[in-house]
């Protein structure tokens, strides 16, 4: 979710797997980005508060970081933070932590918190997959959102996405049973790919006969809407890991 274009570097998405397969999975690519004086602001006054430390092998306390007991969804590479901000404001009974390491969409997610009012969302500026291995603590999670992150779109670059069996393997882990994990792309390539690689998880189960209906809470960003209005099409993917 962003308007970076979609996600600057995700995750989302943000994303890429580096293409060497002995590398690390990262969950982003670094990419420049300007500051905005309100960003700015937002990351001195309201960074201490929101955004967390990442801390190597501490797993983290939720209900010490919210204060109180709400289940835990964990986005992946929110961009611009605008629908991160519309979600958690919809889902008022859910907390949630998002990754990003561009500072321009952690500044920007913080003016939202601020201007919503919002205290049930938390930041680490940090790649999303040391923050889950070091920091998540297994079957904890209520959900995981992962919008919009970069396809990749040349074919010698695809091995560089996200969503591959390794990460989805080391993820799933993560989420506790009866738990989602909602992915969503406007590049069809990527969402079949995305769709054969979530099918083929034993610990996934698909909530809908292929793609999923856009669940009520995902709002429409203004990317997505101008996408459409050219006729572009997006994909939502909706998986339960298995009791």
């Amino acid at each position: 979710m962003s308007e970076l274009p979609e996600n600057p570097a995700t995750p989302a998405e943000t994303e890429g797997a580096p293409a060497h397969p002995q590398r690390a999975i990262k969950s982003f690519v670094v990419r420049a980005g300007r500051m905005g004086s309100g960003q700015v602001k937002a990351l001195a006054e309201l960074g201490p508060k929101f955004v967390l430390p990442f801390t190597e092998g501490k797993t983290l306390e939720p209900a010490a970081v919210f204060g109180r007991q709400a289940p835990v969804v964990f986005e992946i590479g929110f961009g611009m933070g605008d629908a991160t901000a519309k979600i958690a404001q919809t889902l008022a009974d859910h907390d949630f932590l998002g990754c990003e390491v561009h500072e321009p969409g952690v500044g920007a997610l913080l003016k939202h918190i601020d201007e919503k009012g919002l205290s049930n969302i938390r930041i680490f500026q940090h790649d999303a997959v040391e923050v889950l291995e070091q920091m998540i603590a297994p079957d904890s999670l209520a959900g995981v959102h992962i919008f919009f992150p970069d396809p990749w779109h040349k074919k010698r670059h695809n091995k560089r996405r996200l969503i591959q069996p390794a990460f989805v393997a080391k993820l799933v882990k993560h989420i506790r049973p009866g738990g989602y994990l909602h992915c969503a792309t406007d590049w069809e390539p990527y969402a079949q790919q995305m769709l054969e690689v979530l099918s083929a998880d034993p610990l996934l189960e698909n909530t809908a006969a292929g793609y999923a209906e856009k669940p009520a809470y995902r709002p429409l960003t203004k990317f997505e809407n101008r996408g459409i209005k050219l006729g572009h099409g997006v994909w939502d993917l909706v998986f339960r890991r298995k009791g």
